[in-house]
């Protein structure tokens, strides 16, 4: 049957717009959820609770916090993540190594057990793709920059986990729109 122009035909579907994540899986990280249309863009601080361990206190993710956070994200999205894929570094304890691999860890495991689509960027990777200025306070700034009504939440130093999120979504935007990680 012929249909005139503009007639979609009876089983084309609209195509849904994607959003994009960007964990920071340390515990003082982030996830951020960007919407690359709107230039708005969601951030959760990384859940914690402190608890005793081995006779000290010691931060760990909660996972049914964060699971939750992206669960009603995924609802009524279609969602693409971004987790920083960071390594020990020379002069880090053993514990404080094992943390952060417990963490990257649970980020990814609550990822995949919602079914989200990831992939982990190394930091310098995501850097280069968005481009982000050398410094310690760098990604700080250039988050402030580009969401100036949310520039209050990278002011302090101890809120680059935040920034960092905010430009991991980003570079998750770009690796999908360079069709890098699609199937």
């Amino acid at each position: 049957m012929a249909r005139g122009p503009g007639v979609a035909e009876p089983s084309a579907r609209p195509e849904r717009q994607t959003f994009f994540i960007g964990m920071d899986p340390g515990i003082t990280g982030a996830v951020a959820l960007l919407d690359h249309r709107k230039h708005e863009v969601l951030i959760e601080d990384m859940p914690t609770v402190t608890m005793k361990i081995s006779g000290r206190n010691r931060n760990r993710i909660v996972e049914p916090v964060l699971a939750a956070v992206l669960r009603e994200w995924a609802l009524t999205r279609d969602i693409f993540a971004v987790i920083e894929q960071v390594g020990a570094m020379p002069g880090q304890g053993v514990t404080s190594t094992f943390t952060f691999g417990m963490s990257f860890g649970i980020c990814t495991g609550v990822l995949a057990g919602l079914n989200i689509p990831s992939e982990t960027v190394r930091p310098q990777e995501w850097k280069k793709l968005v481009r982000v200025p050398r410094g310690k306070d760098a990604s700080r700034a250039m988050a402030a920059r580009l969401f100036p009504r949310q520039a209050a939440l990278f002011a302090r130093k101890r809120d680059d986990g935040r920034s960092d999120a905010v430009l991991l979504a980003i570079a998750a935007h770009k690796l999908h729109q360079q069709n890098k990680f699609v199937d």
